[in-house]
């Protein structure tokens, strides 16, 4: 179950400020990045925790065919009049989707694992769904900005940032095996300066503004294919065909 405490409007102010329009830049900079290896032509594309629909439109626009699940029904709504006809749209608890196995190519939870109270299950149901892969970006426990704005200290924040349940990198990867029964194949992660340098403003621009290794950004984005899932093709089954 996904905690239900978020505020759409709240949420979607925070983009429009300097430091979220930033932090959204960089974010869809390294979604782009990480998807860029998935056909999108006739691909469906399912976002488990969608919120708004800011990212869910940006992989419409992409070329995904698009739906998208959230536990409130006040970001659904403003989902849906981001959205209109151009998704599916459901309210729907992400720790039991009502779809079938593989109804879908791919899957995508951002930032909705650290505010679900049982993650593995959601992991789980999102790689059921799935039968390409799963794009999971998630708050860095590692990073500048868990000790600005995490849980570690009682007076770093007060707001929804202190009710995330933020991942290290090795708890994820533990999380993904264990949910999959597969490993990630590419991991990166954005914006490892405190949230005051996330600005376009020079040198900080220049800091925030790459692709770094996982364990940096303040923001880490992991993607799972699940090649063992997918048909072989002529080319490959010869070339793994027995020898007689």
């Amino acid at each position: 179950m996904v905690w239900d405490g978020f505020d759409a409007e709240k949420y979607e102010k925070w983009f429009r400020t300097p430091e979220g329009k930033f932090a959204l830049e960089q974010e869809i900079r390294i979604m782009d990045h990480m998807i860029s290896v998935w056909p999108r032509r006739k691909s469906k594309l399912l976002e488990i925790g969608c919120g708004t629909g800011i990212f869910l439109d940006h992989l419409y626009r992409c070329g995904f065919d698009v739906s998208g699940i959230d536990h409130s029904p006040v970001m659904l709504q403003a989902a849906r009049k981001r959205m209109g006809n151009k998704a599916s749209l459901h309210l729907c608890n992400g720790e039991r989707l009502a779809f079938d196995d593989n109804e879908f190519d791919f899957t995508v939870l951002w930032t909705v694992l650290e505010f679900c109270s049982d993650p593995g299950a959601m992991l789980k149901e999102a790689a059921r769904v799935s039968a390409g892969g799963v794009l999971i970006g998630f708050l860095n426990r590692h990073s500048i900005y868990f000790l600005t704005h995490g849980r570690m200290w009682p007076w770093a924040s007060n707001g929804t940032l202190r009710q995330a349940n933020w991942f290290s990198l090795p708890g994820m990867n533990r999380l993904i095996s264990k949910s999959t029964g597969c490993r990630s194949r590419s991991t990166r992660s954005v914006l490892p300066g405190p949230m005051w340098s996330w600005k376009e403003a020079s040198p900080w621009k220049q800091l925030n503004g790459f692709i770094y290794p996982p364990i940096i950004g303040a923001f880490t984005v992991t993607r799972v294919d699940f090649v063992s899932r997918r048909p072989l093709t002529p080319i490959h089954a010869w070339k793994t065909a027995p020898e007689p």
